[in-house]
């Protein structure tokens, strides 16, 4: 198995650096893909109640061999299942899906609609024992400050969007100060803005042997950001995983900095269109 990074939660909570994400991966290939995964050696997991695909992602690791302990699941609770009594239902029912009796993190996906009531179920959870560690997604610095300043058990993790384009400096500042660990999704900006024909990510990874998809994970690994990247096809899945034998510069570093455009490739939660986009998906 490859030695992996981990980055320790405010808990203790050991979690891979890296891992493996299945966002819009389809229920019927989620098991072949999280299979070929962990045969290549990721060791973490990311689903969602809102991919539809917790059941290949149980079957998969309940097929692999791989004991329970050495895997690392993370889910997250949709909107739709949000309140108390909504959450605390779908944590039972992800469980299940997951074929496993906790999850190692468990997270708010959006931060809409009743989260408070949501979050009080995962911190209940959390001290049962179901969840080893809990927080959020998607939550902007001014919805993670509220969050934080009003519950028991502060967020471990947040994860938002994060890429060479939208580096999250400021909120990795916020996030820092209460001791939440970022988390990217989309670490290859889903190929958006020209990513794979970058030509300073191209000629910097010249230099090392490397392509421009290992240099953008290097340098969000070398920030301390929690990367799944994704893919469909076991060959680019392995080669998301091999960063782990060289190191940007510092120069490197400063460099991929600029290519920062400070706004999201996708959508804005604080934008009015796109919470009642959001709102439709209830």
């Amino acid at each position: 198995m490859i030695d992996m990074n981990t980055i320790k939660l405010w808990n203790g909570v050991e979690m891979p650096q890296i891992g493996y994400g299945v966002y819009q991966v389809t229920p019927d290939e989620c098991e072949r893909c999280v299979s070929d995964a962990l045969e290549v050696g990721y060791r973490m997991i990311d689903t969602a109640q809102a991919y539809a695909n917790e059941e290949g992602v149980g079957r998969a690791w309940k097929k692999s061999g791989i004991g329970r302990k050495d895997i690392f699941l993370v889910t997250k609770v949709w909107i739709s299942n949000y309140g108390y009594e909504k959450a605390k239902a779908s944590i039972d029912e992800s469980l299940r899906k997951l074929h496993t009796d906790y999850i190692d993190l468990m997270l708010l996906h959006q931060p809409f609609c009743d989260r408070y009531g949501a979050y009080r179920a995962l911190e209940e959870a959390y001290k049962e024992g179901k969840l080893r560690s809990i927080g959020v997604s998607n939550f902007y610095p001014d919805h993670l400050i509220d969050l934080a300043s009003n519950v028991e058990v502060k967020p471990m993790v947040n994860q938002v969007e994060t890429h060479v384009f939208n580096q999250q400096t400021e909120a990795k500042k916020y996030m820092d100060e209460l001791d939440c660990r970022i988390m990217s999704w989309g670490p290859l900006a889903e190929g958006r803005n020209g990513f794979f024909t970058n030509e300073l990510l191209g000629e910097i990874g010249k230099k090392y042997g490397k392509t421009i998809p290992q240099v953008a994970l290097r340098w969000l690994l070398q920030r301390g950001v929690i990367i799944i990247p994704k893919s469909t096809h076991k060959e680019r899945m392995a080669q998301n995983l091999d960063i782990l034998d060289f190191e940007l510069s510092a120069d490197d570093m400063a460099q991929i900095q600029t290519l920062d455009t400070g706004k999201s490739l996708f959508f804005d939660h604080h934008d009015g269109e796109t919470t009642k986009m959001f709102m439709g998906w209830r």
